[in-house]
């Protein structure tokens, strides 16, 4: 991906790696649409980010996603990068036996359909762009399991594949396809992640993503060093033990 003199839409970029990637991408020369769900969130970055542009999208509601494909491919015919951003995460205890699918149901919806919808949408212009780019976002989880986060680490497995599968299919095209995988980054993706010593510093994260774009324009895959760990266990041969230590080191 060249790192420069695009336009990209970045939904669910209103806070966290989102809009930290978003800032970092306009100060780089390139055109920016933050998309999210919250009218307030996205006025305030269009005032404190001039330049950036700001659509409403909730990626959890295909309607929306048409409505915000329209109004964005309307408005910045030249669009050439899609960033799947938006996600949630949520705490699971399935040896209950209750109160788990609803939560369950709604991670599925917004971290697999959402990403999916998003990308059927726009997959159509961006083949007829001359050099396009649609980035998925996964996960370190979705190479070695959180305990707690059941299916979240399922969806991001299945982004996972996902995109691999669609590089296949978009292969010989004008389309790239990369997968940003981040560690536990201090966000507030969970209740308590933004404070975690465990947890990479957002900025720490974010400078380090862009460095990798710019050194490496044909890289598939987005991997900060922090998150070898995770991605790279079963091919070291130490899986078991970094699930270990995984589940060992999570406060939850």
């Amino acid at each position: 991906m060249n790192i420069t003199g695009n336009t990209v839409f970045i939904p669910g970029a209103t806070s966290g790696i989102g809009l930290a990637l978003a800032e970092r991408l306009h100060a780089a020369g390139n055109t920016v649409i933050v998309g999210g769900r919250r009218q307030a969130l996205l006025d305030e970055i269009a005032a404190t980010h001039p330049g950036i542009d700001t659509v409403r999208v909730d990626t959890a509601d295909a309607t929306s996603i048409a409505d915000a494909a329209g109004e964005v491919l309307a408005r910045h015919p030249h669009l050439n990068v899609l960033v799947t951003m938006a996600g949630i995460m949520r705490v699971e205890d399935w040896t209950t036996g209750t109160d788990v699918l609803a939560p369950a149901e709604e991670v599925v919806t917004t971290n697999v359909l959402g990403p999916l919808r998003l990308i059927a949408a726009f997959v159509p212009h961006l083949l007829q762009q001359r050099d396009a780019t649609i980035m998925t976002v996964s996960s370190g989880l979705a190479f070695v399991p959180l305990r707690v986060t059941p299916t979240y680490n399922a969806t991001k497995a299945a982004i996972h594949m996902f995109s691999e599968t669609l590089r296949l299919q978009l292969e010989g095209t004008s389309v790239s396809v990369l997968e940003l995988e981040p560690p536990s980054v201090a966000t507030d993706l969970l209740e308590g992640q933004r404070e975690s010593p465990f947890a990479m510093p957002l900025d720490d994260f974010a400078d380090e993503v862009m460095a990798i774009l710019q050194d490496q324009p044909g890289a598939t895959e987005i991997q900060v060093e922090r998150v070898a760990f995770l991605r790279h266990a079963e091919a070291r041969g130490d899986y078991a033990e970094t699930v270990r230590a995984l589940n060992a080191a999570d406060p939850h």
